[in-house]
């Protein structure tokens, strides 16, 4: 029998967060397996670890599966797989390789409860055809004139793609009912894990959805890859400074509130998400 920790991302309490599952010892699972019990815990995904490839203490390979498939970097599973590392063998520096490349993690305490803080991999924004944002205004359910003008879509990747399309009201990002196979089929088409839907509170506050169809999930409560995404999108827009601190509010609308921060740092591309987790 396997052994599936199950921990609560970007969140202190088991009622907020984004819950993943971590298996800890991978190494006797076939994929076919990994993915089984992905399935079978049911989270948006859950994480597996196996020996590093370069055979270093505290480095380690992992995967992550949804309920229906692999996907390269989940954010919230990387959080939950270095809190699960940290109370078991301590705090301090970790290496995640993932399908995306090394994710170097940091696992502090503070106040009796422990925090992640991940390093993505170098970033990267695209351009997105305005036939394809039509595509996905219309698997929304959104007008066009409903869209942030400051924030033009853009598909952006810090391990993996993410549509990024901001609302002009935090009313229009609060409805949010779309048409999950539409915008599933555009997913697979732009080879999208999730789309990050945004509204900006200030300048340092984000609120943000997450569509996740291509996982069998109609909406992720905390996504760490997103966030990562997110920040390399405003900061090759100039639309925050090169350094800056995020917050982003997720999960309010769907009653599991999360907390993420986003550090961004003059001279480093990469994008840094912190969170905490909590066991469930």
């Amino acid at each position: 029998m396997t052994d599936v920790l199950r921990y609560t991302a970007f969140a202190t309490d088991p009622a907020g967060g984004n819950p993943a599952g971590v298996v800890l010892d991978a190494s006797a699972l076939s994929d076919e397996q990994m993915l089984a019990i992905a399935a079978e815990v049911g989270y948006s995904e859950s994480a597996f670890l196996t020996p590093g490839p370069d055979g270093v203490e505290r480095s380690y390979r992992i995967r992550f599966f949804s309920p229906v498939a692999e996907v390269d970097f989940c954010g919230h599973a990387t959080v939950a797989t270095a809190v699960a590392l940290g109370e078991l063998r301590g705090t301090g520096e970790y290496t995640l390789h993932t399908n995306a490349g090394p994710v170097p993690v940091s696992v502090t305490e503070r106040d009796g409860s422990l925090k992640a803080t991940l390093t993505s991999v170098d970033p990267r924004v695209k351009d997105v055809a305005r036939s394809d944002v039509d595509e996905a205004l219309a698997a929304l359910g959104w007008r066009a004139d409903e869209l942030d003008p400051a924030f033009p879509p853009r598909v952006s990747n810090a391990g993996v793609n993410q549509l990024i399309l901001a609302a002009a009201t935090r009313e229009r990002l609060a409805d949010l009912d779309y048409d999950f196979d539409r915008l599933r089929l555009l997913m697979e088409k732009l080879e999208l894990t999730t789309v990050q839907l945004v509204w900006r509170e200030s300048e340092s506050v984000y609120h943000v959805r997450d569509p996740f169809p291509v996982g069998g999930v109609v909406e992720d409560a905390a996504t760490g890859a997103a966030a990562a995404a997110l920040g390399a999108y405003l900061r090759e827009l100039d639309l925050v400074p090169e350094a800056a601190r995020l917050i982003l509010h997720q999960g309010y609308d769907m009653g599991r509130p999360s907390l993420l921060e986003v550090e961004l740092r003059a001279g480093d591309r990469r994008v840094r998400v912190s969170g905490a987790a909590a066991a469930l």
